[in-house]
């Protein structure tokens, strides 16, 4: 009997998994340490995964634009 194994996950299209980024803001604090923010990826949130579409929800998009 064969094990069933979960499929891996879908990379992001949009980031290539590469979700979040530091950016630097071209300043130091008064510490020294260079600020930075953090951006996510718009698409997956900062994931890097997407979730598979299914037919039923394609269908039921459809469906409503009719």
């Amino acid at each position: 009997m064969t094990h069933r194994t979960t499929p891996p996950p879908r990379i992001c299209p949009s980031c290539d998994g590469h979700a979040s980024a530091a950016i630097t803001l071209g300043g130091r604090d008064p510490h020294g340490r260079l600020r930075t923010i953090t951006a996510h990826c718009p698409a997956c949130h900062g994931t890097g995964t997407t979730h598979r579409r299914t037919r039923s929800t394609r269908s039921n998009r459809e469906g409503a634009r009719a």
